[in-house]
């Protein structure tokens, strides 16, 4: 081999691993804006004197637009190609983070996280189809993946942190325009480090697919949504289940009919990757619990500041990093994904386990800390080799369409596991406060029994995440052995 063709491999191997740092900002952003605006919207109701009525749709708009609409993200990424549409997905959402900094009503900061959301289903299955199709080799495969596991994993505790060190210290503007320089970053970056497709999809899009998928989604997401405010057996939930039953039925019907579907369901009826989009979703369920419940433990029962609890998020970071780069990435090349993440189910769970020990009078380092331990060594171990897993094997033309269904797996089983544990805590906490009666000393106590109950069936909700792993996902097939599908490419050519 002559010393410039050595160079010219070198070269294309090192934009390789600019590339993954690239994705890894886009999809930090994303990670990012799934709690960052929660801790600043206290604030924000404040300063643009938002009713309680309408606070929820903050959150609820981007949740909205963000699961509804990724499959259609992930299809236009396959037509467009990635590098357009990623670049098309950053700019949507930096300027939707730029229109939600400068609101100076509730109604337009609601429409600008309604847009981030958007842009978010474009952004978050285009980033990880390119991690998908440009790292093919065992072991490169796992490091990309480890470091798109920890910010995926781990994303969502570094906005409670940022956002709450941007709240106190600036202004709650600052949780959306810190959007600005990561995404300038990217994309100045995308536009020289990444190349146009040579496989773009052809086909055309799948319309009457849109509107049936993307409304049953909503249908869904809305009824989680609704069922923290109101209650699963209210007439509008009840409603809002029944049509997105209907309408994914539907829509399952047509997409198997149809000659250029927006989802081939081939994609999800393979055992391996329907089995890893189901452990992740019900991992994500699980884990959620932990965020939502020890928010409120560390500020209204430990009186832990904004800025601390976000730092008593830290330790779960930490470990998810421990555990994508200490475990998950040196075992994949060896390990079939199964013998990971079944145990790492069992870890995750038993830190939920933990949890249901809260107390009143508790303290962080015997109860949070070692459950956030566990927890993040053991969700890392089951989400690095699920997205890896979600999409290996699958067609370059069909990555991104792959990429979307484990992201919207991520998010259904995210908003899902909010309602469902919200509304187990809610009705431990009424149970409690019926026998011991309310007062001002069972007030706190009921809502950490709540807390506790919540956490013991978010530790089944792992624990069937694992069992999931063990029964659908091959065991005796590594990852090395299942190569990318026709159109293969080499590694190096792919960014």
């Amino acid at each position: 081999m002559s010393s410039s063709t050595v160079y010219e491999a070198v070269r294309l191997d090192r934009r390789r691993w600019i590339a993954l740092g690239l994705i890894s900002l886009a999809q930090l952003m994303v990670a990012l804006d799934a709690t960052i605006v929660s801790i600043a919207l206290p604030s924000a109701q404040r300063a643009l004197h938002v009713s309680d009525a309408e606070r929820q749709w903050v959150i609820t708009a981007y949740t909205l637009a963000f699961g509804s609409l990724l499959l259609l993200g992930g299809r236009i990424a396959d037509m467009l190609g990635r590098k357009r549409t990623f670049l098309i997905g950053l700019a949507g959402f930096m300027a939707a983070s730029a229109l939600g900094g400068s609101a100076g009503s509730g109604g337009l900061l609601v429409a600008a996280r309604a847009l981030q959301g958007a842009f978010a289903a474009l952004l978050a299955p285009t980033a990880l189809s390119l991690l998908a199709v440009t790292f093919t080799q065992p072991r490169d495969r796992a490091r990309a993946f480890a470091v798109y596991g920890t910010i995926a994993g781990s994303g969502a505790a570094l906005g409670l942190l940022l956002g709450g060190i941007l709240t106190q210290s600036l202004s709650w503007r600052w949780c959306l325009y810190v959007n600005l320089p990561i995404g300038v970053v990217a994309a100045i970056g995308g536009m020289r480090v990444l190349t146009g497709d040579r496989n773009a999809s052809l086909e055309p899009l799948d319309a009457v697919g849109v509107l049936l998928g993307s409304g049953g989604l909503v249908a869904l997401v809305y009824a989680c949504t609704e069922a923290v405010r109101l209650d699963w057996r209210s007439g509008p939930v009840i409603a809002l289940l029944l049509a997105s039953l209907a309408l994914l039925a539907l829509f399952t019907a047509w997409e198997s009919r149809t000659r250029a579907p927006l989802l081939p369901l081939r994609i999800v009826l393979d055992r391996r990757r329907g089995g890893a989009d189901l452990a992740v979703a019900l991992s994500i369920a699980g884990m959620f619990g932990a965020f939502l419940f020890l928010t409120y433990y560390l500020q209204a029962v430990l009186r832990f500041s904004p800025v601390l609890a976000g730092l008593g998020f830290l330790p779960l970071t930490l470990a998810m990093q421990a555990g994508s780069w200490g475990i998950a990435s040196r075992l994949m090349p060896h390990l079939p994904p199964r013998a990971l993440m079944a145990p790492g189910a069992l870890v995750a769970a038993a830190g939920m386990l933990v949890l249901t020990q809260l107390q009143v009078g508790g303290d962080y380092w015997t109860r949070v800390f070692p459950a956030e331990i566990l927890l993040g060594i053991g969700i890392s171990c089951v989400m690095v080799p699920a997205f890896s897993l979600a999409t290996l094997g699958i067609n370059p033309r069909e990555a991104g369409v792959a990429s979307s269904v484990v992201n919207a797996a991520s998010q259904v089983g995210g908003s899902l596991g909010t309602a469902l544990l919200n509304t187990i805590a809610v009705g431990a906490g009424a149970g409690y406060l019926a026998v011991h009666g309310t007062s001002a000393a069972t007030l706190p106590a009921a809502a950490v029994h709540g807390y506790a109950a919540a956490s013991g069936v978010a530790a089944l909700f792992l624990a069937l995440a694992g069992l999931t792993a063990l029964l659908l996902i091959d065991a005796g097939r590594r990852q090395e052995r299942l190569p990318m599908a026709e159109g293969r490419h080499r590694p190096a050519q792919d960014v």
